[in-house]
């Protein structure tokens, strides 16, 4: 198989400076410490014939099982889906290194990345709404799923604005000015919610660590008091997110 090649080699390839500093490209515990660890794992499994692809689909089970690890009662259950979202992130960070270094590249790639992506997220959702129904109200599972459809159309509106540009004949925008909205009024709003980096709870990685303390807290409250109260308070905020999101859009140039 031959040596495996040097860390630093390695980087500038897999790991360019564009990807990493780029705000929507890169989630942040990926700038913090996930890009460190991939990096050592992907130096091994670049030896090997493993495809990119095979680590996207790797990604995506991960993701999924974060979700029915949740119907594991107690904090054994929560721990699993941190840990597997944690795997998620790493296969994410993995598939993308490997082929860089490969140069292997495929539109399925990219279609199975963002298909993960909205299957985890759901997943964990829906997840927490049949914990939070342990003793037998349905409601909650309900208000799961409800969470996990808001969660999916954030996502979707996001991905369709690249559709319409190109269906519309518009190249692809990468430039952060074109995301800022035209109106004040939505501008300031905009800016206050990324203060408070609220929105960050509708995404898996940070609402796993989120129900993790819930299932913490649970004995304390009783029952899965608290996993309700989590649940209640990420279903807010994903259906605040929804309108607000597509207004921010609608608002901004991206479309143009």
């Amino acid at each position: 198989m031959g040596a495996a090649p040097a860390l630093q080699e390695l980087r500038e390839v897999c790991q360019p400076q564009a990807k990493l500093a780029s705000r929507n490209g890169e989630h942040w515990m990926g700038r913090l410490y996930m890009r460190r660890v991939s990096l050592r794992v992907t130096r091994h499994l670049v030896r090997t014939p493993v495809t990119p692809n095979q680590l996207t689909w790797t990604m995506v089970v991960c993701g999924v099982a974060a979700g029915a690890a949740l119907l594991i009662p107690g904090v054994p259950g929560a721990l699993l889906a941190v840990v597997l979202f944690q795997g998620f992130l790493l296969f994410d960070c993995v598939d993308g290194e490997v082929a860089r270094w490969k140069r292997v590249t495929s539109a399925t790639g990219v279609y199975v990345d963002r298909l993960g992506a909205y299957l985890a997220d759901a997943a964990l959702m829906a997840g927490a709404g049949f914990r939070a129904a342990q003793s037998g109200a349905g409601g909650w599972v309900s208000l799961g799923l409800a969470t996990a459809l808001g969660v999916v159309l954030l996502k979707a509106s996001t991905d369709l604005v690249d559709v319409a540009r190109a269906r519309g004949g518009l190249p692809v925008s990468a430039d952060d000015e074109a995301t800022r909205p035209r109106s004040q009024g939505v501008a300031a709003a905009r800016r206050i919610a990324a203060a408070f980096k609220i929105h960050r709870v509708t995404n898996g990685l940070e609402a796993s660590l989120v129900l993790l303390a819930a299932s913490l807290a649970d004995p304390a409250v009783g029952g899965v008091g608290a996993t309700r109260w989590v649940l209640v308070a990420l279903a807010a905020v994903t259906w605040v997110m929804v309108p607000a999101h597509l207004l921010s859009i609608l608002s901004s140039s991206r479309l143009r």
